[in-house]
């Protein structure tokens, strides 16, 4: 019980720090992130601080003690919605700046924290194990 915890709040507090340190830089208006999704990839100028305010909320969202699992699911769905569309974005653009693969390591850690998410729900209600 006291290693799924550990794992339960590294791989969320990891996963969490890499989405709202990714919006942070759309909400701010970095020009390097306004170059990569506006230039590069081709989203709209207004879509990029909507996506990174998103990005924060869904990371405060999973950070959240307690059980709020409506929260965080819709939270975890969001967020991989956003990695999956950056994998897609990323593998589509004909001239990368970086490999499109190397997202799916987010993709990775947000599927840890998910599944460390369910173990944690698991030890707080035994009778709903699926």
């Amino acid at each position: 019980m006291k290693t799924t915890k550990i794992l339960y709040w590294v791989l969320n507090g990891l996963f969490a720090l890499v989405m709202i340190g990714s919006g942070i830089p759309g909400v701010l208006g970095i020009q390097s992130t306004i170059h990569g999704m506006h230039e590069v990839m081709g989203y709209p100028l207004y879509f990029i601080p909507f996506l990174g305010v998103a990005k924060i909320l869904g990371g405060i969202a999973i950070l959240i003690p307690g059980n709020w699992p409506r929260i965080k699911e819709w939270a975890y769905a969001g967020l991989f919605f956003d990695l999956i569309a950056a994998v897609y974005s990323l593998y589509c653009i004909p001239n990368p700046e970086g490999p499109w693969w190397g997202t799916l390591i987010f993709v990775a850690l947000g599927a840890a924290a998910y599944i460390y998410y369910h173990k944690m729900q698991a030890l707080i209600k035994p009778d709903t194990l699926k």
